[in-house]
């Protein structure tokens, strides 16, 4: 038997839990299909913490999405009573005149202080000096500056995924997890999703398969995005490593002259380690082919390279690892668009790395786009047609 929805969503991570709890809870017949179990370790979207911020060097085009996804989760900690925006601050340190070409970061603090000025996010500039006496875990070079942005900080993902999971199924929505899809057709009457379980038929579909969305839809999204392995990495932090590691803001540190000198990090969680990360935007992976294996030799590199000499106590010890998955534009800017050749397939969430503090609005907008016809805030500069 076919079994029939209003919308049906594909992928139920970061965006897919999104758009699916807010199109229950506008009462639709929903239907949310995923291969693994959300919250899980297979894609983007785990790892314990992810930044976000509001002032996005990576384009003004987010600041809206990431004003509003913090209003969001606001609104579902108060619904569930459970803790997962942190506003611990965030801070960029970087050349003031650093121009270097880096995948969507290119002069990323004069992006991130021109957004802030324009939105009026309340932000600070300081120099290399006022962030040694401030941070002391954190040393930059005399000529770094740093951008300061008190409302930002890091969310927990899986907790976000979770919830808007439960709150989807509370109002209504069925899920359908550790299921296969198969395909996806526009048909004359919706869009037939046949899974290794079911077949589906629904009004609209949102894909927000992430890594798999490529070969789940094929031209020409098969050709425009590409799955990238990430590790990340938790050091042990020194005996003697300051104390202002409890109370650190996350940082983003762009740095020398390669495309991939930035790395990331986080305030330690557990009073031992901090979790950093790289960015590679090396060869491409095959999503059901990860390597999860992290040689010891790769952790050691990224010590070598990035935090030595910038991260005061922390050692070249790491604590544990874990890969995830970016899915990767030719821009490194988001893809969300219809189908170019199906009005009823809504394609969304291969983010490049930087989606996750979007991704409460990003669902909501969907919603909005699937319902009512349009989103409320201006996507356009996520459209297919630029990257074709």
């Amino acid at each position: 038997m076919t079994e029939s929805f209003d919308v049906a969503v594909i992928g139920l991570g970061a965006m897919g839990s999104a758009a699916l709890y807010q199109l229950a809870k506008r009462n639709v017949r929903v239907v949310g299909i995923d291969r693994f179990a959300p919250p899980h370790a297979h894609g983007s979207t785990h790892g314990e913490t992810r930044i976000t911020r509001r002032g996005i060097g990576e384009g003004e085009a987010y600041v809206p999405l990431a004003m509003r996804s913090h209003e969001i989760w606001r609104e579902l900690e108060a619904e569930t009573g459970q803790k997962m925006l942190f506003e611990v601050g965030s801070l960029i340190i970087s050349e003031q005149d650093d121009n270097v070409a880096r995948p969507g970061r290119t002069g990323f603090i004069r992006r991130s202080i021109g957004a802030a000025e324009r939105y009026g996010i309340t932000h600070e500039i300081l120099s290399a000096d006022d962030i040694r006496c401030r941070f002391p875990n954190l040393t930059p070079q005399d000529s770094e500056i740093g951008y300061f942005e008190p409302g930002g900080g890091y969310l927990w993902p899986e907790r976000c995924v979770s919830a808007q999971l439960d709150l989807a199924a509370k109002h209504g929505a069925t899920t359908y997890l550790g299921e296969r899809v198969l395909s996806v057709t526009a048909e004359s009457d919706g869009v037939r999703i046949v899974t290794d379980q079911r077949t589906i038929l629904a009004g609209q579909a949102i894909v927000s398969a992430g890594a798999w969305a490529g070969q789940l839809l094929g031209a020409p999204f098969d050709r425009v995005l590409r799955a990238t392995r990430q590790v990340m990495h938790w050091f042990a932090l020194a005996p003697d490593a300051p104390k202002e590691w409890a109370q650190s803001p996350v940082y983003m540190w762009p740095h020398g002259d390669e495309q991939d000198g930035f790395f990331y990090g986080f305030p330690s969680t557990d009073g031992v380690s901090v979790k950093t990360a790289g960015e590679f935007y090396g060869a491409s992976s095959d999503p059901d082919a990860i390597d999860r294996v992290v040689p010891e030799t790769e952790s050691t590199l990224m010590h070598a390279t990035h935090l030595a000499g910038r991260l005061a106590g922390v050692t070249a010890k790491p604590v544990k690892t874990a890969t995830c998955i970016y899915t990767q534009t030719a821009d490194s800017a988001f893809l969300i668009d219809r189908h170019p050749e199906y009005a009823n397939i809504l394609v969304a969430s291969p983010c490049s790395g930087h989606g996750f503090k979007h991704s409460a609005a990003i669902g909501e907008n969907l919603a909005h786009w699937t319902l009512d016809g349009a989103p409320v805030v201006d996507l356009s500069a996520f459209a297919l047609g630029r990257l074709l």
